[in-house]
């Protein structure tokens, strides 16, 4: 399933936030207004495709990028993974 698709369910049990980091997978309209729509701000890097690029800051990226780094190191190990 597309990561823009599985969004609808995820952003129904977002918990409140000021800024919500997210993949390029979920660069959609209908993404961002739903995500501004709670209040939060969006920081989803636009797809090379985009005619209008959204804002986007790398830096606030970064915290995002390194967490997603700890879980693939994680699942490097097996058997810290699966337990």
């Amino acid at each position: 399933m597309a990561d823009c698709t599985a969004a609808d369910a995820l952003l129904d049990q977002m918990p409140e936030t000021h800024i919500l980091h997210g993949d390029k997978g979920y660069d959609s309209n209908a993404v961002r207004r739903k995500i501004e729509s709670k209040g939060a701000a969006p920081n989803i890097p636009p797809k090379v495709n985009r005619r209008w690029k959204n804002c986007f800051s790398p830096v606030l990226n970064r915290d995002r990028n390194a967490i997603e780094r700890m879980f693939c190191r994680l699942k490097d190990f097996r058997r810290i993974a699966t337990r």
